[in-house]
């Protein structure tokens, strides 16, 4: 997909919750879960760019994402021994 389909969409959406409002529960709850996501993607950026002078790496995609997000460092590590001890 095209980036500016995904911005434009972006873009109506926000504007149409802040017209038309939007539930605090489900929100609230969409937005712990994009958060947790962002930080798994941080975990495993990080743990790409130091290990690879180990030759470590750990693909980023949305299960890795949501494994390091929802589990944290523990979740990272169990991903990384994955890693190690299967592949």
């Amino acid at each position: 997909m095209d980036s500016t389909v995904i911005i434009t969409s972006m873009v109506v959406l926000i504007a149409l919750l802040l017209i038309v409002g939007a539930p605090l529960k489900p929100m609230r709850f969409l937005a712990q879960g994009t958060v947790k996501m962002v930080i798994g993607v941080l975990f495993l950026f990080f743990l790409n760019v130091f290990g690879s002078s180990i030759g470590l790496h750990l693909p980023i995609n949305i299960y890795t994402a949501v494994i390091a997000g929802f589990l944290g460092l523990p979740g990272l590590a169990s991903l990384t021994a994955l890693h190690i001890f299967i592949l």
